[in-house]
């Protein structure tokens, strides 16, 4: 049987990508226990955690509105961060427990940063925003500057990042984000 967390779509490989951040998370990770702790919410949605604090990279992409995303901008908050493409099937599973958690914890400090590696422009993001009735902000990186700074190999990938600005938990693959686990997550990081 296959879970959620083991399907994701591969990220189509660019000339000049680095490992950056995620070789920092892999190295991190790889000290981490085999066995998941019996009501650990963190574990229940298999995230990774670092071994240490890992300060999220800085960023600014164009965005569907004419101001850019720019992590910085959420500073003080606990910023979901995703990536993903429209033409991503598991990407397409997960976003609406995604909305339905940004719209669970957006007025606690809580806020969901979509960016999207689509290269066909701004159009099919658009309609796809419109079609799923997403409201949180969605970043466009068609030539996956930022995707780059975060090393990702495969959608959707996903980082949570807390309030110090650190990165607290990462996935690859879709996750139920409007499950309890993923509540009991993002109250943790909210305290």
């Amino acid at each position: 049987m296959t879970t959620l967390a083991s399907r994701h779509c591969r990220v189509p490989r660019r000339r000049g990508a680095t490992g950056g951040l995620g070789l920092v998370l892999l190295a991190a990770v790889a000290a981490l226990p085999g066995a998941a702790w019996a009501g650990d919410p963190f574990a229940e949605l298999a995230l990774l955690r670092p071994g240490r604090p890992t300060a999220a990279a800085d960023f600014a992409a164009p965005s569907l509105t004419p101001q850019p995303l720019r992590l910085s901008d959420f500073k003080g908050k606990v910023v979901f961060l995703n990536f993903w493409a429209t033409w991503c099937p598991p990407c397409k599973e997960e976003m609406p427990s995604m909305e339905r958690l940004h719209r669970r914890y957006k007025e606690r400090g809580f806020t969901i940063l979509a960016v999207s590696i689509d290269t066909g422009g701004s159009a099919p993001v658009a309609a796809f925003v419109k079609k799923f009735g997403l409201t949180f902000p969605i970043g466009l990186d068609p030539e996956f500057v930022v995707a780059k700074q975060y090393a990702i190999r495969g959608l959707p990938s996903t980082f949570l990042i807390d309030k110090t600005g650190n990165i607290a938990a990462a996935a690859v693959g879709p996750r139920d984000f409007d499950s309890t686990a993923a509540h009991a997550v993002v109250e943790a990081l909210l305290k």
